[in-house]
């Protein structure tokens, strides 16, 4: 099991990145190999800061980092010895099964759909988020790899969250439904109306339309929509959680008797915030391609890094891409059936 990771696109340096390396090694004996790719001359001392010197540590040098103010395709162009662009080509030349960036969301699907190509059947790509709900964590998949979509795109990336689904958070038969404002089939706008109509055809647990108020009432396990709305709908919970817990700190402080009542419940606020804590999903793998793929946060520390490389390492042994390729045929398949129309018997 050899990773690579992309030690240089975070926002809090290179030294966050080889800590989080660090624990992930600690944790996980299965890893044989761990690139790390960046600049030598600062992931050198960062490893001895980290006091990490774990013989299954490569260190693979790139003189250029793809920033965020890069544009996606013209960045992965022009700075071909990018950390990012190196570690993709090591999964491309089959020098890993994994790759774990913080880097530039644009350019990571860039670079990674250029060279490692999709998995064949599938048009798209897509980016599957993991979000706590009340009881139970969703899939929100398109999470930001494609602003635009077309119907047959939403319809394999409901294929594909629905593998994921099931393959790593173990539910037998997870529910899909399509983002939309409203559950009635005369809602949405003409991509949700003709993805639900190719959705309905395939063989999935598909529920319809899901509303907003579904996410976080554990109504679907697998919400679809295009990377557009699906990236606002990520920022948009990373956001309000994090006010609810500044908000809830506050008024919890406001007075001595609620003081009182904040510790007796201190382990319920716990575990909540637990919940809520994206470093514990660590990153979002982008499902279809020829290679694992995992997209940590930008602003992603230690136990975050630790956590992503835990994701790829159950996408590899789960064989995600084997299964999603195999899936998304037999949904071509289907589809392509339907649409043949039926033949009129010739009279005798």
């Amino acid at each position: 099991m050899r990773i690579v990771v992309d030690v240089m696109g975070g926002d809090h340096g290179c030294g966050v990145v080889v800590d989080g390396v660090r624990l992930a090694l600690q944790a996980n004996p299965a890893i044989t190999e761990l690139h790390l790719v960046g600049n030598q001359a600062e992931i050198e001392p960062a490893l001895k800061q980290s006091r990490c010197h774990d013989s299954r540590v490569r260190i693979v040098h790139a003189s250029e980092v793809l920033t965020m103010e890069d544009k996606p395709l013209a960045g992965v162009r022009r700075k071909k010895d990018s950390s990012l662009v190196r570690a993709v080509e090591l999964l491309e030349e089959g020098k890993a099964e994994a790759l774990i960036s913080p880097g530039n969301t644009g350019a990571l699907v860039a670079a990674a759909t250029f060279k490692l190509r999709r998995l064949e059947g599938i048009e798209r790509p897509a980016i599957a988020t993991i979000i706590p709900a009340a009881k139970r964590e969703f899939v929100l998949i398109d999470g930001g790899a494609n602003p635009d979509c077309k119907a047959i795109h939403l319809a394999q990336f409901a294929v594909m969250g629905n593998v994921y689904s099931r393959e790593i958070f173990g539910h037998e038969k997870p529910r899909v439904g399509i983002l939309s404002n409203g559950t009635e089939e005369i809602k949405g706008n003409d991509l949700t109306r003709e993805a639900l109509k190719l959705c309905q055809q395939l063989d999935l647990n598909f529920i319809g339309y899901v509303e907003g108020h579904d996410l976080f009432s554990d109504g679907v396990e697998v919400a679809v929509t295009d990377g557009f709305v699906g990236n606002i709908v990520l920022k948009t919970c990373e956001s309000m959680g994090k006010g609810m817990l500044r908000m809830v700190k506050r008024e919890l402080a406001a007075n001595p008797i609620r003081k009182l009542g904040a510790a007796l419940a201190r382990n319920a606020f716990r575990t909540i915030k637990q919940r809520m804590d994206p470093e514990a999903y660590g990153g979002a793998p982008l499902l279809g391609l020829n290679g694992n793929v995992i997209k940590a946060h930008g602003s992603a520390r230690e136990r975050a890094i630790m956590n992503a490389i835990r994701v790829s390492i159950e996408a590899i042994e789960h064989h995600i891409n084997e299964m999603i390729q195999q899936e998304v045929s037999q949904a071509n398949q289907r589809l392509a059936n339907a649409r043949v129309p039926a033949t009129t018997p010739i009279p005798a």
